[in-house]
């Protein structure tokens, strides 16, 4: 059986939502959206927390509250629930399973909204035991604010990006003060005054340069090892969180025709938001591992009006006609792809981040010349923004993206 749409997104999260409601309201109503859980909503879904909706709906939102709304939002199109695409087939098919079986999908234009998720224990090669108490954010977040429920009374968390403040929040929800957030560098990767943000109001100690070297239990989590540059020592713990390190979800994406980027771990797009075949699109969190609700939920809206373009064929049918690489201690840039006749002032596009705290010139290089350059100041979890000044790709063969570290 085949089920023919104007349009298919994968993902019901921010990206993908924002997606099909902008569609909508561009006249679009032929549109399918696949979710593999039984709710729509994403990562914020499992944030009991406030801070989401301010820049979107003028007003601050729980995660679950602001999953609601936007599900609103997207009401009209064919939601199918509890659906897991199978298979990403050249020309626009999509596999795909659910409740009543296997379902094929036909669509013209295919938006990727697959979203991020933490970096595993298996990835981070942690060594010691395998106890039960170990889980990512998004476990934790399910735990407490699904079920009620918290697997642990003292536990420790991993890692100091953004998410590892909402652990903090969840937390507090249930209740619980960890006894230390453990960073490996130097500072916290989130802004600087997170650091006293967690001791002085959450009343919990952040440990810079300590190495997490096993982790100690037979049935449960009963400590940890560290390394804070003396040697192993043992902190007596019932729970470790493993926070951040996100990756963009490409289980499907990585073995189907789609080309992914090394350095964003996405797929490869243009300044169209497209991927190597042009049925398909990409938005949100798939395309570079995390940013906010809000980043994603704009980018799903951007990528509406170029899925709208596409079924009015306004867009080229030819490959791009630049490959954009980088140089410098630069994690990733994107679009990787250029055309010379599209336009390059886009707010959503044309960014990049650092391998690790940086100062430095940016340079953006045309064809061996310098088009644009800038001083920055960046850490690794901080977006920049790289500009193109399209009156130089008349011609251009080549763009690289270049970081002069100082």
């Amino acid at each position: 059986m085949t089920s023919n749409s104007d349009v298919l997104i994968l993902g019901g999260g921010p990206a993908g939502l924002s997606c099909a409601r902008a569609l909508r309201g561009l006249g679009i109503h032929n549109i399918v959206l696949l979710e593999r859980e039984s709710a729509l909503g994403g990562i914020p879904r499992h944030c009991g927390h406030l801070g989401f909706g301010l820049r979107e709906f003028g007003k601050v939102y729980s995660g679950p509250d602001y999953a609601k709304r936007l599900a609103d939002k997207a009401s009209g199109a064919d939601l199918k629930l509890r659906m897991s695409a199978l298979k990403l087939e050249p020309g626009g098919l999509v596999r795909a399973t659910g409740p009543n079986g296997a379902e094929d999908f036909q669509a013209k234009a295919i938006v990727l909204a697959f979203g991020a998720r933490e970096t595993p224990r298996s990835a981070r090669l942690i060594s010691g035991s395998r106890p039960f108490g170990v889980m990512n954010t998004g476990a934790l977040q399910q735990f407490v604010y699904l079920h009620g429920k918290c697997p642990f009374e003292r536990p420790v968390v991993i890692g100091s990006e953004l998410v590892a403040f909402s652990t903090l929040l969840t937390l507090r929800h249930a209740g619980l003060k960890p006894l230390a957030i453990i960073e490996e560098n130097a500072r916290i990767t989130a802004r600087a005054p997170g650091k006293w943000i967690a001791r002085l109001g959450f009343g919990v100690p952040v440990l810079t340069n300590t190495r997490l070297l096993s982790i100690i239990g037979r049935d449960r989590v009963t400590g940890i090892e560290i390394d804070r540059g003396f040697g192993p020592e043992l902190m007596e713990c019932d729970g470790v969180i493993l926070t951040g390190r996100f990756r963009p979800e490409t289980a499907l994406i990585a073995p189907s025709h789609i080309e992914i980027d090394p350095g964003t771990s996405g797929p490869v797009i243009d300044d169209y938001f497209r991927c190597s075949d042009h049925h398909y699109f990409a938005a949100g969190n798939v395309l570079r591992g995390i940013e906010t609700a809000g980043q994603c939920w704009r980018e799903g809206k951007a990528v509406a009006e170029m899925v709208i373009a596409r079924l009015e064929n306004r867009l080229p049918a030819r490959q791009p006609d630049a490959r954009v690489t980088l140089q410098g201690p630069l994690a990733y840039v994107y679009p990787q792809r250029i055309y010379r006749d599209a336009l390059t002032d886009h707010p959503l596009l044309f960014k990049a981040r650092v391998t690790h705290e940086v100062r430095g010139r940016l340079s953006v290089v045309v064809d061996g010349s310098v088009v644009w350059s800038s001083r920055i100041s960046a850490l690794p979890e901080r977006r920049i923004a790289w500009k193109l000044p399209a009156r130089d790709l008349r011609t251009c063969r080549q763009v690289s993206v270049e970081l002069d570290a100082a």
